[in-house]
């Protein structure tokens, strides 16, 4: 059972906005400068709830996954967040919350993590879409790695839609080193990172 003093419950995703897709499709850039200034609770809750957020009473998400098998985990480093402590969070996915991991914010290890890309440690936040292969592979057999990572690949996109219309940017990195990246966000043995997404404000 999880421990409530580390339970964060997040605002309820909007579900309807102001800006067309095709206005944030066209927008959507890679950008890896942002502002120091905090993230809301709100704007973090609905980046983690693009990727991976329930839609329907069947248990649906934003994302289509082969057979339903759901093989997507969210963290998030949390530098600069309103009214959130820093530290690693894991996206409680059918809850709509976070969980706590680990307080504290060590913008050395994430440098080091992510092969000196030192710009990534100024994310107020920073999302990582990690996955439990096993899940899908157990149906699919060896075909269920391509599902895997094209589920990956769909979330990502959300997300970056999703911060282009909040007003937000954002950039998908692949450069890292599996093993430290694991460590950093608390990853267990069977979730592998497959890309991280810092996010702010440009």
């Amino acid at each position: 059972m999880l421990n409530k003093t580390h339970r964060v419950e997040l605002p309820e995703p909007r579900r309807d906005g102001s800006i067309s897709l095709e206005r944030c499709i066209g927008q959507r850039r890679s950008v890896r400068h942002f502002r120091d200034q905090a993230l809301t609770k709100e704007e973090l809750g609905q980046l983690l709830w693009a990727a991976q957020g329930v839609t329907g009473p069947d248990g649906g998400r934003t994302v289509p996954s082969a057979g339903a098998r759901y093989p997507l985990e969210l963290y998030v480093l949390v530098r600069n967040v309103a009214s959130l402590t820093s530290g690693i969070y894991r996206y409680q996915i059918g809850r709509h919350e976070l969980f706590l991991s680990t307080p504290g914010y060590d913008p050395a290890a994430l440098i080091d993590a992510t092969l000196g890309q030192d710009w990534i440690a100024a994310a107020p936040a920073c999302i990582c879409v990690a996955a439990v292969f096993e899940r899908t592979s157990v149906k699919y057999g060896d075909r269920g790695h391509r599902y895997v990572c094209l589920e990956a690949g769909h979330a990502a996109e959300n997300v970056m839609l999703q911060a282009v219309a909040l007003g937000l940017a954002t950039t998908m990195v692949g450069a890292y080193s599996d093993e430290e990246v694991g460590r950093l966000f608390c990853l267990s043995a069977k979730e592998i990172p497959l890309c991280l997404i810092p996010a702010g404000r440009p």
